[in-house]
């Protein structure tokens, strides 16, 4: 595993700035001339520990920058960096391994709507119930500095600095550590395909971005052109620090489909094959799951079969399909699907779309996973962006019947590949989850808020009153409210999920992820045959219906609304 070329040790700092003709590091009041090193790196050392002193950097006379790999940014984006002594944090799970993914749950949340607090610490008031709950993973949302103090943290630019606003370093290495403590594992949704606009310096220290190809936030990462070397280094050195650092038990990297890299090596083979020797050293399970628009089953196949060896890979198409079934919608890419039979192809083979046409796309789209086990498949029925990305940020709860979740919910997880959750969705949350920023900059807060309205056309959705992403109030409403537990149907709901999970665990025979481990027959119904375990599901938009047996035995059985 390489160093961390930045600090090299608590007395040495480093920035890498290729093109300057002088980089001075501030420290409080005074500035210090740093001295260039090879590939572009500018050093200086330090006579004294500088943990918890703030500092920033000038490029050839420029005004103070942060650092691009600050570890704390106190002040938000446009504030000053600080040092911090990793060491100084006593952990206690010295004993702790993560479960293997393949068999587990995955619980996604997003830690400034998850509680009230909206911070690290008020997540740790709540470990108690996914632990009641029986999830085996935590899947947190970007944590790294975004501009302002809410957002959902996919526009990032201080990759290395845990937000201000959810308590820093301190505060997330306590929640890893309570989650850790309590059998959970924690996986980290991480953005390395673009970063965010607002508080974004990079450009003034180096060539991180290429123009040769853009993605739908702008240019695309330079992943394979000059200076790319260190680029790489930046991305992989931030991935292992997660990792490392913070006791991370794997990342969750998003829209691998905009990282444009066309060297010999693939960024993810490299990012792939570094975690796995970091894992190997350290004796611990550590795991990649990538979000791909591909449906190419590459993503996870070993390097030495030509694939770039992550552990497993998101398939939108198990929810499309689920959800164009329990709710009738056909707009935007729902329209390439609405059939029993595309719900039954993405249970057995992981994808929907495998080199068949698509009509929404206007192309064929994907290639066969056939083979590939389903265990290296995330699915669900509600994910951040299934749900955040809807004019009004609804939820399964609000599109279908109490019966309809619990339908849903069956499938879920009684599936061979790896379930996730999106909080609140186990007692069918009321609350919306709405797109919400606090941009700074009022060029890019006008941007946003506009472009906001213009997205949901291909969906036929209203967007007359699409919610101000930059409006307080928008971010109010999204937070969950954990009164709801009390009350029906969402008791209910939750009892279902606390029973499904505690099927999944006991029943051999769902933790089978192997190809052909799931058998299925569809007509105008779902049946799913795993062994001793029967699904009948139906789709009914008026009066969907599930029933789960076990060896013949009715175990759970809808008709909430009935």
């Amino acid at each position: 595993m390489a160093a961390d070329a930045r600090l090299l040790n608590k007395y040495q700092i480093g920035v890498w700035a290729p093109f300057a003709q002088e980089v001075r590091l501030q420290i409080a009041e005074t500035t210090h001339l740093m001295v260039q090193d090879q590939r572009g790196w500018w050093r200086f050392e330090a006579k004294e520990d500088l943990a918890g002193l703030d500092y920033a950097f000038l490029v050839d006379g420029s005004s103070p920058f942060p650092d691009p790999r600050s570890l704390s940014q106190p002040y938000g984006v446009h504030g000053r960096s600080r040092f911090i002594d990793h060491s100084s944090f006593q952990w206690t799970d010295a004993e702790w391994n993560a479960p293997p993914l393949g068999s587990g749950v995955i619980y996604e949340l997003h830690i400034g709507t998850f509680t009230p607090e909206g911070t690290f610490d008020g997540a740790i008031a709540r470990l108690d119930h996914l632990v009641n709950l029986g999830v085996s993973h935590v899947e947190v949302m970007p944590v790294a500095e975004f501009p302002g103090d809410r957002g959902w943290g996919y526009d990032g630019v201080d990759l290395y600095a845990p937000h201000h606003a959810y308590g820093g370093p301190e505060g997330l290495k306590r929640f890893v550590n309570a989650s850790h403590e309590r059998g959970l594992a924690v996986l980290l949704d991480v953005v390395y395909n673009h970063f965010g606009p607002d508080g974004n310096y990079l450009s003034q220290f180096g060539p991180y971005f290429s123009d040769r190809n853009k993605t739908p936030w702008g240019d695309s990462v330079n992943l394979d052109g000059d200076g790319s070397v260190e680029v790489r280094r930046f991305l992989i050195d931030n991935a292992l620090m997660w990792l490392r650092d913070y006791h991370f038990d794997g990342l969750r990297l998003d829209a691998v489909h905009a990282l444009f890299d066309y060297s010999a090596t693939h960024f993810l083979e490299q990012l792939a094959r570094e975690v796995e020797e970091f894992a190997s050293q350290s004796g611990r399970n550590l795991v990649l799951v990538a979000e791909s628009d591909w449906n190419d089953p590459k993503v996870v196949q070993p390097r030495k079969s030509g694939g770039y060896g992550l552990t497993a890979q998101w398939s939108d198409d198990f929810h499309h399909a689920l959800h164009a079934c329990l709710t009738g919608e056909t707009a935007g890419y729902y329209s390439d699907f609405g059939q029993i039979e595309q719900v039954k192809k993405a249970l057995e083979s992981g994808f929907v779309y495998d080199g068949v046409y698509s009509s929404y796309r206007n192309r064929n789209h994907g290639l066969s996973a056939v083979g590939v086990p389903l265990d290296r498949f995330v699915i669900c029925l509600q994910n951040h962006d299934q749900i955040g990305n809807r004019a009004q940020g609804e939820r399964s709860s609000q599109l279908m019947s109490v019966d309809g979740l619990l339908a849903g919910a069956a499938v879920l997880l009684t599936a061979a590949s790896i379930p996730l959750l999106f909080q609140g969705e186990e007692w069918g949350a009321s609350t919306p989850f709405q797109y919400f920023t606090a941009h700074q900059d009022e060029r890019i807060a006008k941007a946003v808020s506009e472009g906001r309205k213009k997205e949901f056309g291909s969906f036929n959705w209203q967007t007359d009153n699409v919610p101000d992403p930059q409006s307080v109030s928008t971010f109010a409403r999204s937070k969950l409210d954990w009164d709801e537990l009390n009350r029906e149907p969402h008791r209910t709901v939750l009892q279902w999920h606390r029973a499904l999970i505690e099927l999944r665990r006991s029943l051999p025979a769902l933790g089978n992820g192997r190809p052909y481990a799931v058998k299925t027959e569809c007509g105008s119904t779902l049946r799913v045959d795993r062994g001793s375990l029967l699904v009948r599901c139906s789709f009914d938009s008026e009066a969907p219906s599930v029933e789960v047996s076990v060896s013949g035995r009715v175990l759970l059985r809808s008709g909430y609304d009935r």
